[in-house]
C-alpha cells in the first residue's frame, strides 16, 4: 500500500506485531508515542512553563490542557496516516504538492527543527552549569558531542532507542513527582487554572499572556512531532488487512494517550512548581531557567535543584534524538534528500549553535531564556504548514478509504487549526506593531522586509489549504524518487574483458580475485591495483622509492606470476595516496569495464575514523563495482 520508498528505511516494520495477544500485543505497540512525547518536554517547554508559573500562577493551566487535547487529536492523526497510507506526513505532502511548494514546506519545517534544537542546546548547556560550573559558552560547544551517542542509538536498533528515550522520560518524571512533594502545591489553585480566562483584553497583561500562551502551545503541539510519529508507527509490522490495520489504530491511539498525558503531568509539574516556588513568593518575572535553580535553592534547599538539572540534562539528550529523526525524514520525504544521520546531525546543531553563541557573546548569558521563548513561538508560527495538510490527508476517502476521519473528527480537527492559526496571527500582528512603535527610525525598513516575508507565507499558507481541494486525487508519477519499473523483455549475458580488482596484502585478497575470475572466466584480462598511502606517497607519488612501496610492488607482481601460471592474463597497477583517487583514476586510464573491491569490515565509528574507500570509488568511476566483504 505504499506509494514510495519506505520512510526510516532501516527500521521500517523491524518490529513484530503479529501472534501476540493481550499484553504482549500491546507491549509491541508501545514506543512510538513516547518518542514523540520528548518533544512535548523538552527544555523549550520548561522556558514558556516557568514564565507562566512565575508570572500569572496557575492561571494558564488550561492553555497546557487544551494543548495536550490538540496535540493528542494531532498525533492520533499522524499515527493513523503512517498506518493506513505507509507514508509520513513529508512525503504524502511531496505526493500532493508541486516542487516548488515542497521545497518551501521543506525549508520552513527545517526552520522549525532548528528553532527546536536551540532551546535543547541552551537546556543541555544550563543543566551542564547548574551541575558541574560550566561556563554557559563551553556547555553549547560541548553539545555538539551528542551526534557520537545518537550514532550509537540508532545502530542498535528500534528498541534499544525507544528503551533509552523511555528511560530519560522516567528520571524527568521522577524528579518531578519528587519536585512536588517538596514543593506542596495549592490544590484548590491548581483546579482554578484549569478555568479559561480571557487573552484578548487589549491590555498589557492580556498581551503578555497570550504572547507564553502561544509559546506554551508551540512548545506542546510541535510540528516536527506530526512528521515523526507518521514514520516512527511504520516500524511495526502489521497485517495489511482491514482487521489488522484498525487493530494497529487502536494499540497507536492507547500509546499515544498514555505517552502524551506522561508528557502533560511533566509540563504541568513544571509550570505549578514555578507557580508554587515563585509566584506565591512575589517572583513574578523568573523567565530564566537558571534564576529559577537558585530560588529552588534558596527557598527549599539543594535536592529540589539537583533534581531540576538533572531532568533539564535528560531532557534536552533526548530531544536530540528525536530532532535527528525528524529532520531526516523531513529531508526525505519533502525533497528526496538522503544523508547520513551523524552528519545531518552535525550540520543542523551546527546551525543552531550559533545563534545561542551570538546571544551569549553580545547579550550576555541572561538573554538566553528570551531566545528560548522565541524559539517556541516560532515553532507555533510553523504549525499551520504541518496541521492543514495532516487534516487534507487523513480525512481523503479516496486514500484512506473506510479509515478516513469522520465528519466530528473532521470539524475538531479544523477548529484545532483555526485556534492555532487564529491565535499566530493575532500575535504576528502586534509583535510587528510593537517593533514598528519601539523604534520608529526602523520603522520603514520594518514594512519593507518583514512584512512583504509575513504575507509571503501567508500567501504559502493559503495555497497549502486550497490546493488539495482543486486539485483533490492529483497523482504525480514524476514525484516518485526512483522513477517508474520499466517492463523486462530480453536479459543476455554481459561478458566483461577487463576486470580489476584491488589489492590490500589480506585474507580477502584470495575472494576478491576469485569473484573477479567467476566475472571474466579465462577470456578477460585482470589488472591488480594496489594504492600506497604512505606519507611519502602522499607527497612525491610515483617519485617514492620507500621499503613499502617496494615491498608492495613485489607482493603484487606475486600475486601476477600466480595468475599466469594458472592460465590467466594478468598486470599489476601501483596507486599512490589517496586510495579511492588514486583506484578511480587506473580504472578511467586502463579503462577497466568491471571492479571487484574488498570491504574492510569496519562498523560505526571505525567508518568516521578511517572512511569507506568503497563509497568513494562508487560516486568517483562510471563502471559497476562488486564489494566483497570478508568472512
Amino acid at each position: 500500500m505504499s506509494e514510495q520508498k519506505q520512510s526510516l528505511g532501516d527500521v521500517h516494520s523491524s518490529i513484530a506485531t503479529e501472534n501476540k495477544l493481550g499484553w504482549r500485543k500491546f507491549l509491541a505497540f508501545i514506543g512510538p508515542a513516547y518518542l514523540v512525547s520528548v518533544g512535548y518536554m523538552d527544555p523549550g517547554n520548561w522556558a514558556t512553563d516557568i514564565a507562566g508559573g512565575s508570572a500569572f500562577g496557575y492561571k494558564l493551566i488550561w492553555v497546557l490542557f487544551l494543548s495536550n487535547l490538540i496535540a493528542l487529536l494531532l498525533q492520533s492523526l499522524s499515527a493513523r496516516l503512517g498506518i493506513v497510507r505507509g507514508l509520513d506526513l513529508a512525503q504524502a505532502s511531496k505526493n500532493t504538492y508541486p516542487r516548488f511548494a515542497n521545497f518551501c514546506l521543506y525549508i520552513l519545517a527545517q526552520i522549525a527543527i532548528i528553532a527546536c534544537d536551540l532551546a535543547e542546546i541552551i537546556g543541555m548547556a544550563i543543566g551542564l552549569q547548574l551541575l558541574f560550573h560550566l561556563p554557559l559558552i563551553w556547555g553549547v560547544s560541548l553539545t555538539i558531542t551528542d551526534t557520537v551517542l545518537m550514532l550509537f542509538l540508532m545502530n542498535r536498533g528500534m528498541r534499544k532507542l525507544e528503551a533509552f528515550i523511555m528511560s530519560m522520560i522516567l528520571i524527568i518524571g521522577l524528579s518531578y513527582l519528587i519536585e512536588m512533594f517538596i514543593v506542596g502545591p495549592d490544590i484548590v489553585g491548581i483546579a482554578k487554572g484549569f478555568i479559561p480566562t480571557n487573552l484578548f483584553k487589549g491590555d498589557k497583561t492580556s498581551h503578555e499572556m497570550l504572547y507564553i500562551a502561544i509559546g506554551i502551545i508551540g512548545a506542546t503541539v510541535m510540528p516536527h512531532n506530526l512528521y515523526l510519529h507518521s514514520s516512527l508507527v511504520q516500524t511495526r509490522q502489521i497485517t495489511r488487512t482491514d482487521e489488522g490495520i484498525r487493530s494497529a489504530i487502536k494499540f497507536n491511539l492507547f500509546d499515544t494517550t498514555i505517552a502524551l498525558n506522561l508528557a502533560f503531568f511533566v509540563n504541568a509539574a513544571i509550570l505549578i512548581l514555578a507557580a508554587s516556588a515563585f509566584f506565591t513568593n512575589g517572583y513574578f518575572k523568573v523567565a530564566e531557567i537558571q534564576d529559577a535553580y537558585k530560588l529552588l535553592e534558596h527557598i527549599f534547599g539543594s535536592l529540589a535543584p539537583v533534581l531540576f538539572a538533572i531532568a533539564l540534562i535528560a531532557s534536552g539528550q533526548s530531544s536530540t534524538i528525536t530532532g535527528t529523526l525528524a529532520g531526516q525524514i523531513i529531508m526525505e520525504g519533502h525533497i528526496n534528500l538522503r544523508i547520513e544521520p551523524w552528519l545531518r546531525r552535525l550540520l543542523t546543531r551546527f546551525i543552531a549553535i550559533m545563534p545561542a553563541v551570538f546571544t551569549i557573546i553580545y547579550f550576555g548569558e541572561n538573554g538566553l531564556g528570551s531566545l528560548i521563548i522565541l524559539s517556541q513561538v516560532v515553532l507555533s508560527l510553523q504549525l499551520g504548514f504541518a496541521v492543514i495538510p495532516l487534516i487534507h490527508f487523513t480525512s481523503d476517502r479516496k486514500r484512506m478509504g473506510k479509515f478516513a476521519i469522520g465528519l466530528k473528527v473532521k470539524i475538531l480537527a479544523w477548529a484545532c487549526a483555526v485556534l492555532i492559526l487564529g491565535l499566530n496571527a493575532k500575535l504576528v500582528f502586534d509583535q510587528i506593531g510593537d517593533w514598528a512603535k519601539q523604534s520608529p527610525s526602523t520603522a520603514i525598513w520594518m514594512y519593507a522586509v518583514v512584512v512583504p516575508v509575513t504575507l509571503a507565507i501567508f500567501a504559502l499558507l493559503l495555497y497549502v489549504f486550497f490546493e488539495p481541494m482543486f486539485f483533490k486525487h492529483r497523482d504525480q508519477p514524476a514525484q516518485v524518487p526512483h522513477g517508474l519499473a520499466t517492463t523486462i523483455t530480453d536479459l543476455t549475458a554481459i561478458t566483461y574483458k577487463h576486470i580489476g580488482v584491488t589489492i590490500d596484502f589480506s585474507n580477502n585478497d584470495r575472494d576478491c580475485i576469485r569473484h573477479a575470475i567467476m566475472q571474466g572466466g579465462k577470456h578477460a584480462h585482470y589488472t591488480l591495483i594496489h594504492v600506497v598511502e604512505t606519507a611519502g606517497a602522499r607527497y612525491y607519488g610515483t617519485e617514492v622509492l620507500d621499503h613499502e612501496t617496494q615491498s608492495d610492488f613485489d607482493n603484487l607482481e606475486k600475486y601476477v606470476s600466480s595468475l599466469k601460471e594458472i592460465g590467466y592474463k594478468a598486470t599489476a597497477r601501483m596507486g599512490f595516496g589517496r586510495a579511492a583517487s588514486s583506484i578511480a583514476q587506473i580504472v578511467n586510464d586502463e579503462k577497466i569495464e568491471f571492479i571487484v573491491m574488498g570491504s574492510h569490515g569496519h562498523k560505526a565509528l571505525k567508518d568516521l575514523i578511517f572512511g569507506t574507500t568503497v563509497n568513494s570509488v562508487r560516486h568517483l568511476v562510471n563502471v559497476p563495482v562488486l564489494v566483497v566483504k570478508p568472512q
